[in-house]
């Protein structure tokens, strides 16, 4: 029986992620991809590796405004871009939070932190977005407990309150344009 060499060198790259606003200088391996960083290098755990094929959403996290899927990116194509994981959408006390909770949105929570990173994406760009255009974005992520319906809900009243808290600012001048 033949035995194959399985280790090969490889040369390690030190990067810069923005994660939740801080800056991390890295010295990453050029296969390793953002969701494995972020977990075993940053302790981030929130970001799931649920299928690490792309097709469950599970890993999402949002870079310069976008959902993407952290296991379908390698942290080097990430240098001084900024992303946003579960931890820093909580630690912001971001309304989609409290209203996945209200409305029992997760059963075994696995899937929780890719719906919450996806919906805030979208309330990012539109903070009163339509039942379908809800069901577009969230269209990636899977849920084995079939929690769909309440995903739903809790994004119209996560929008909802989005929308009056951007009401207040607006009539208390906080709104400027200098």
């Amino acid at each position: 029986m033949l035995e194959l060499e399985s280790s090969i060198a490889v040369a390690e790259e030190t990067i810069n992620l923005i994660v939740n606003g801080e800056s991390h200088r890295l010295g990453v391996q050029p296969q390793w991809t953002l969701q494995y960083v972020l977990q075993e290098l940053l302790g981030l755990t929130g970001t799931k590796a649920f299928c690490t094929e792309g097709a469950c959403g599970g890993c999402a996290v949002i870079i310069d405004g976008r959902p993407i899927l952290s296991c379908m990116t390698l942290a080097v194509e990430c240098q001084n871009q900024s992303i946003e994981t579960i931890e820093g959408i909580a630690r912001a006390k971001h309304p989609l939070i409290e209203a996945y909770i209200k409305h029992s949105c997760m059963q075994c929570g696995y899937c929780t932190p890719g719906f919450i990173v996806t919906a805030k994406a979208l309330l990012d760009k539109n903070p009163d977005p339509t039942e379908d255009e809800i069901k577009q974005a969230l269209a990636g992520n899977l849920c084995r407990c079939g929690t769909y319906p309440q995903h739903i809900k809790a994004v119209l009243e996560a929008a909802k309150q989005i929308r009056s808290i951007l009401e207040t600012t607006r009539s208390s001048g906080g709104n400027s344009n200098g």
